[in-house]
Order: structure tokens, then sequence, then C-alpha cells
């Protein structure tokens, strides 16, 4: 068990890595993401002035490059910030992230929610955010699998959070002595005061369930 001291210096360095990242998915977002539109918008303008078939075909492959660049960069800065997450909060930021990973893995997840939803910090919804989006990247990688649930539950006290799928599993033990990206699940839970249990069984699936105490 970590001391409060080092607690409260590894709650900073976290604190200062969101800042970053959120610094960088707005500059990705409204910076070089508008920059590439307003070149994309050029080239359709361009296309349509060009007689020469050949050309006018090229810079229709140009446009089509750039305009699959801000999709891809768009993307990116969903998975780095949400901006539902800050304005809206977890569940809509949930919600939209799931879209995305939909459309780029193929993995159906179903989300639910029950219970009377409380308000939490933003500290607690970045947090939760990452440590969900964290376990759906390892299904993504790992799982083998096409569908996934997760479960949000309110209720007096506490939110419990469960990912599930039912893929090929894994050795738990094993896996934490590899994987800093389990390990960095239970840290960032523990630093606000919460829970994450991750099990698993080969050939039957994970099972990640994270707890929080709500007041």
């Amino acid at each position: 068990m970590e001391t409060q001291p080092a607690k409260n210096i590894s709650s900073y360095i976290i604190q200062s890595q969101e800042d970053e990242i959120k610094r960088i998915a707005l500059e990705l977002h409204e910076g070089v993401g508008q920059t590439l539109y307003s070149l994309y918008t050029g080239m359709q303008f361009i296309q349509t002035a060009v007689d020469q078939p050949e050309m006018k075909g090229y810079i229709g492959d140009m446009a089509q490059m750039i305009e699959k660049t801000i999709q891809e960069i768009r993307l990116l800065a969903v998975e780095l910030h949400p901006p539902a997450l800050g304005t809206l909060g977890l569940l809509p930021a949930l919600k939209s992230y799931l879209k995305l990973y939909t459309s780029t893995y193929g993995i159906l997840v179903e989300l639910q929610n029950e219970g009377m939803e409380v308000q939490i910090s933003e500290r607690e919804s970045i947090t939760l955010f990452r440590v969900c989006q964290e376990a759906l990247a390892n299904i993504a990688r790992y799982a083998d699998t096409m569908n996934a649930v997760i479960s949000l539950h309110w209720k007096p006290g506490q939110l419990s959070i469960s990912i599930k799928d039912k893929g090929k599993g894994f050795d738990v033990d094993a896996a934490m002595k590899k994987s800093s990206g389990l390990a960095a699940m239970i840290e960032r839970m523990f630093l606000i005061s919460g829970k994450c249990v991750i099990s698993s069984k080969i050939g039957e699936g994970t099972s990640i369930d994270i707890t929080l105490p709500v007041y």
C-alpha cells in the first residue's frame, strides 16, 4: 500500500499528464484538424476548376487522402480526451467513444446503465473513462471476440462498473507481471479511493469490476 505522500505525488503526475493530453487533443481537433479541413475544401474547389481528366482524378485522390486523415485525427483526439467528458460527464463520453470504438474495431459493446446517476468530479470521470478505455483496448487486442458489455450500476454511496467479454481469456497473474496497462488500471482506481478487480478464465472470458464511493 502506498503512503499518503506517495499517493499525492502519483495523483499530481497523472493529473499533469491528463492536462497535457487534453491540450494535445484540443490542438489536434481545432488546430491540425481545421487546417486539414481547409486544405480539403481547397482541393475540392481546384478539382472542379481543372479540365484534364487525369489531373482531375489525381486531385480527387488527394482530397480523399486528406479526408481520411481528418477522420483519423478526429478519432485520435476523441481517444485522447472526449469533448463530452468535461462538459456532459462520464456516460455521454462513453457513448461517444463506443461509437468510434465499434467503427474502428468492429466490436459491438452493449452499454447498460442502472440506478440514479450521481454527479462525480471531473478527475473521477477521467479516471473511470481511462480504466474503461484500457479494458476495451485489451479486448480489441487480445480477447478475439466481437461482443462486450459495459454495465454501470448506481446505488447509494457507490458506483459499480463492469466490463465483460466472452473472449479467450488469460492468466491474470502472468499478465500482471508483463502488462503495465493492467497495473495502471488498479493504480488509477486506488488514487481516487476506488477499486479495480481483474478476473479471467482461459476459454471463458474476462471481467473488469470497478467500484467507486460516490456521495
